[in-house]
């Protein structure tokens, strides 16, 4: 059996799934389409497959499954159209950039039988694992520290900075999110402060920290911003349980029990497109279950709005 594949987009995620596509015997890439038609042709060019517009895509017959690979705006109204059409859909997260839209979304994938799958490779890299397998050391998780910080001197005009393409930070962010709560569980409430320093129709910077008190008692302060006057990059967490302290600096962890400190080594994140894509393709051809569900990225979305009510309301916010 051979699994049609078209892509939508042309930017980093969109390149990473066409090389991940051409070497996976079972799928063949075929189309790709995108806002520019330019951008488009040379993609097409550079990976030998169809420049084409959304709208004969969707009315391809022979193409069964469509990675979304474009601006966040936009992944909810390509999601509709996709499952519509009877196609098999990959996107990147969010699945949308509000809950009512993304709820609708994965009641239709139900309706239509069709696999709707948000990526989040976060879960399968090096970092995730190694906390994973090493949490239960440390007991009763009690307090995280996460913070990612991006300094990007000068900001760049384009549609990662635009809030009206990007969506609320900590939306983008999602990752950030869903790591928390495949670690921790359902979130109580949370508290979020924070905001955008924008010029016309871009943000120079963001920097937002947010609470989340999770049911199971845990607290949890993470520290999301990118952009200018940031200085410091960082990529840095932490746990601390009853029982020890698990952290990690970039790939570079430390567990410190009472019978001492273990250095732990995190695997770097390349190939994880890789590795999502052949889980997907592995999913439609053998049953193979995934590594996410679409209700759990749906979780983590509820989360980031419920800390974006909490930033315009300056409130603590639950979360249903």
């Amino acid at each position: 059996m051979t699994i049609y594949a078209a892509v939508v987009g042309t930017g980093f995620a969109a390149r990473k799934r066409a090389e991940a596509l051409e070497k996976i015997p079972q799928v063949q890439l075929v189309a790709v389409a995108s806002r520019s038609l330019e951008r488009a042709q040379q993609f097409a060019t550079q990976h030998q497959v169809r420049a084409v517009t959304s709208e004969a895509l969707w009315l391809d017959q022979r193409i069964d499954l469509v990675f979304i690979s474009t601006v966040n705006a936009h992944h909810g109204a390509l999601v509709q159209q996709a499952l519509e059409h009877d196609k098999h859909v990959v996107v990147e997260y969010p699945l949308a950039l509000g809950v009512d839209q993304a709820v609708m979304l994965i009641a239709l994938a139900r309706e239509r039988q069709r696999l709707l799958h948000v990526e989040h490779i976060e879960l399968i890299g090096g970092l995730h694992l190694a906390m994973k397998q090493h949490l239960a050391a440390i007991g009763i998780p009690h307090y995280v520290n996460y913070r990612t910080v991006a300094p990007k001197q000068p900001a760049l005009k384009k549609w990662s900075y635009c809030p009206s393409l990007v969506g609320f930070p900590l939306m983008a962010a999602l990752s950030r999110i869903q790591r928390l709560t495949d670690l921790f569980g359902p979130v109580d409430h949370v508290t979020c402060q924070g905001g955008m320093q924008l010029e016309a129709d871009y943000f120079r910077s963001c920097l937002y920290s947010a609470q989340l008190r999770f049911s199971g008692g845990t607290l949890a302060e993470l520290t999301y911003g990118k952009g200018e006057g940031l200085w410091q990059r960082s990529r840095y967490m932490e746990v601390r349980g009853d029982q020890g302290c698990l952290s990690f600096d970039g790939n570079q962890g430390c567990l410190v029990t009472a019978a001492g400190e273990q250095a732990i080594a995190a695997a770097p994140r390349q190939g994880l497109f890789q590795k999502d894509t052949q889980w997907v393709v592995e999913h439609l051809l053998t049953g193979q279950p995934l590594y996410v569900t679409p209700e759990a990225s749906l979780y983590s979305l509820r989360v980031a709005a419920a800390m974006q009510r909490s930033v315009e309301s300056g409130q603590r916010v639950g979360v249903a």
